[in-house]
């Protein structure tokens, strides 16, 4: 592929969407729309990324991430206005820009490759991304000549009672000779019913000077549809949810309901493991291979080894060791690690804690900034005092403790290997390794 330049428009206010927030920004997925875009566009590594700005522009550029030039549109007066903004970055290049939207977030990078090599290949003045549709109302309509290529685009408020019959609709998305492209941007007029700059012109216009227009019609017609209203934005979750989906069964991963399954688009799942419905994976999560997910699970930017079981629980910003059990209904906190062979129960609360090997926290407890041994058994009901009112202290327990029901361990505090609290013991000093502590406060029985 030769050089390229990319143009994402993403200037508009939506007001369809009823939000404050730019369309642009709305996610689907787990990313925005224009983040999806621009993603996209870099998997084509192109000399400049750009992205046209306007309404809370601001806002659009401090959410996006990657290599991106940011041009502001100060005035709204239609798509070719936009793309004259990048004028001066387009000045001195030789080679095709690549035209995008930033409501667009199903685009794929298939199509994309498809659209810039078939320009290249025809060696056109433009090639317009195109789509067949059963009902085209709304759209700009796809005029061709005899030869097939295109004459021209007519809006659908510009179109004649024939050109409305037309079902090959523009989808917007297009590639140009920049050449070309810089040349008739300043012919542009806004001679229409919008009063706009319509960057469809530029087709008529070029076809009119004798150029090549070819067109494109891509295999999914969902990949290019705009999201304008909250609908749209539903629709496309859910179109990029089952393709997310699709992938990870292709990998060999077990989604049982595939529907009723939300995994986001960086997540990483190995193979033979099993999801089942209603799990949410969210963020740069990694799962390991033979994982078993139960329902009404929410794991969130974590890493899951090999061979973990997790029933009905959230897992946000954590690591769990291989063949560790976890839940029901536990929850794990960020900065929470859990050792391989971990039995972490039923409504067990851990934040910022580490627990050994083959160590058990299995039901009723909080544990919070604490550091657990190999082989400890914490008892029902423990909890690790670790706020003062100011201050968070630190729980140290040994190996082979054993920590009866009920104890409350008083930050911070050591507890030493194979040492043994009774049951309701408050732990306020420091227990020596192999020595049992019973009472309130807690007091050695030597």
């Amino acid at each position: 592929m030769s050089d390229l330049i990319t143009i994402t428009l993403a200037a508009g206010k939506g007001t369809r969407m009823k939000s404050k927030l730019p369309k642009v920004l709305h996610q689907v997925a787990e990313k925005s729309m224009i983040q999806h875009v621009v993603d996209t566009a870099n998997r084509l590594n192109p000399k400049t990324n750009i992205v046209i700005v306007g309404y809370k522009g601001e806002e659009v550029e401090a959410a996006t991430d990657g290599d991106v030039k940011f041009i502001t549109q100060r005035e709204q007066l239609g798509t070719g206005h936009a793309v004259m903004q990048a004028s001066d970055e387009l000045a001195d290049f030789s080679g095709d820009v690549l035209v995008l939207y930033g409501d667009t977030p199903l685009l794929t990078e298939d199509t994309l490759r498809k659209l810039v090599e078939f320009h290249q290949q025809k060696e056109a003045a433009a090639t317009i991304l195109t789509a067949k549709v059963d009902d085209p109302t709304g759209y700009g309509r796809i005029v061709r000549d005899e030869s097939g290529n295109v004459s021209k685009i007519v809006e659908d408020k510009d179109a004649t009672c024939e050109e409305a019959e037309i079902n090959e609709i523009n989808t917007g998305i297009c590639c140009f000779d920049n050449d070309f492209l810089l040349n008739v941007l300043d012919k542009l007029n806004t001679d229409n019913a919008q009063g706009e700059y319509y960057l469809t012109d530029v087709a008529g216009i070029l076809s009119k000077g004798g150029e090549v227009v070819s067109a494109v019609v891509v295999n999914n017609s969902d990949e290019t549809v705009g999201v304008n209203t909250r609908k749209h934005l539903a629709r496309a979750e859910k179109t990029l949810r089952s393709r997310i989906c699709d992938k990870h069964l292709e990998e060999g991963v077990t989604i049982i309901d595939p529907d009723n399954t939300y995994i986001g688009s960086e997540v990483e799942i190995g193979q033979d493991t099993i999801i089942y419905p209603f799990a949410f994976i969210e963020g740069e999560t990694a799962i390991g291979s033979e994982v078993v997910i139960k329902p009404k699970c929410r794991i969130v930017d974590s890493q899951i080894e090999d061979r973990v079981q997790i029933d009905s629980s959230t897992i946000i910003e954590s690591q769990i060791g291989s063949g560790a059990i976890i839940g029901p209904y536990a929850y794990l906190r960020p900065g929470s690690e859990i050792g391989q062979d971990v039995k972490v129960g039923d409504f067990v609360e851990i934040k910022k804690s580490k627990i050994g090997k083959q160590s058990k926290v299995p039901h009723l407890s909080y544990i919070g900034d604490a550091i657990i041994g190999k082989n400890s058994n914490i008892g029902a009901g423990t909890i690790t005092a670790n706020y003062d009112g100011k201050n968070k202290s630190q729980t140290i327990i040994g190996d082979n403790a054993f920590i009866g029901s009920d104890s409350t361990l008083v930050a911070p505090v050591k507890i030493g290997d194979k040492a043994i609290t009774g049951a309701g013991a408050v732990v306020t000093k420091d227990v020596k390794s192999e020595d049992v502590v019973v009472g309130v406060p807690a007091k050695s029985m030597e």
